[in-house]
């Protein structure tokens, strides 16, 4: 193993944890965002282009988006309901 694929999984495995502990909706999705980029990398570096595409658009761009579009959407409609 070199010492790049072991600063890979060790960054991946430090991430992990913190995705889960995090509270807030909002500041899961970002470091869903940078998990997902480190895992990202963690394929490229492990030869596995394809698949670091797919992480790269899935858990990188989209999944962050969508989350951060949901809680947009229900902080609006809650706001909707304290206003009437």
């Amino acid at each position: 193993m070199t010492a790049l694929v072991a600063i890979a999984l060790t960054l991946v495995a430090i991430t992990a944890p913190v995705v889960v502990t995090t509270d807030d909706p909002l500041r899961q999705s970002m470091v869903l965002g940078i998990y997902g980029l480190f895992l990202t990398a963690t394929f490229f570096i492990l030869q596995a282009p394809d698949v670091a595409l797919s992480m790269l658009v899935v858990s990188s761009v989209l999944l962050p988006t969508l989350v951060v579009l949901a809680l947009a959407r229900i902080r609006s409609i809650s706001d909707e309901e304290d206003e009437e």
